[in-house]
């Protein structure tokens, strides 16, 4: 597998990237799972500015450099549904066949992704329903406002060197083939139109 990181200049990025190597480390460790390139250093996978233009110029690189010799990639960690666009047209300009293509993750659940989710190219999203962040920051802003405590449900993850900040925090979807029906079409988040 390959490991894609966002950029060294958002926190965001680390949050992802240490959550996921939290999971993937004792499988790495034991040698289930090998980093072909055996980049997983977060400053050796992170890319600049979330660019996909970025990530399928690494990942043609891995191509070249570590998988030339016919070793295929069986699975690639995407933190962003943009990045994973650009790796899967490095992938597929490199001769992937769509069902041979690894398995690829992202995140944000944007329509590209979607889509070639439902292509059977991209494996996964991860789905925010952004309307509902949108209406709980509102409120936490009307909150504070009117002089009250705004709700939180996470007093523990986000440390931000000075403080932990409190937050309120959304369970996430995983979308797949399997279930991308139910999660953006039923919830109304996107329309038939928008994915075909």
């Amino acid at each position: 597998m390959e490991l894609f990181a966002g950029s060294p200049d958002d926190n965001n990025a680390t949050f992802f990237f240490n959550g996921a190597m939290d999971t993937l480390k004792p499988y790495l460790d034991k040698g289930v799972v090998k980093v072909g390139s055996g980049q997983t250093g977060f400053t050796q996978v992170a890319t600049q500015g979330w660019q996909a233009d970025v990530a399928k110029k690494r990942m043609q690189d891995l191509i070249a450099s570590t998988y030339s010799n016919g070793q295929k990639v069986d699975g690639v960690l995407s933190p962003y549904d943009g990045l994973s666009i650009g790796i899967i047209s490095a992938l597929t300009g490199a001769g992937y066949a769509t069902d041979k293509l690894p398995t690829i993750t992202g995140q944000d659940a944007e329509i590209p992704s979607v889509k070639s989710i439902i292509a059977g190219q991209q494996y996964s999203t991860i789905y925010k329903d952004t309307r509902k962040l949108a209406g709980e920051a509102v409120k936490m802003a009307d909150d504070v406002l009117n002089g009250k405590t705004p709700e939180v449900n996470d007093t523990k993850s986000y440390d931000n060197k000075t403080k932990v900040v409190p937050t309120f925090l959304f369970e996430p979807v995983v979308v797949t083939k399997d279930n991308y029906k139910q999660a953006v079409l039923d919830t109304g988040y996107y329309t038939e139109d928008q994915l075909k």
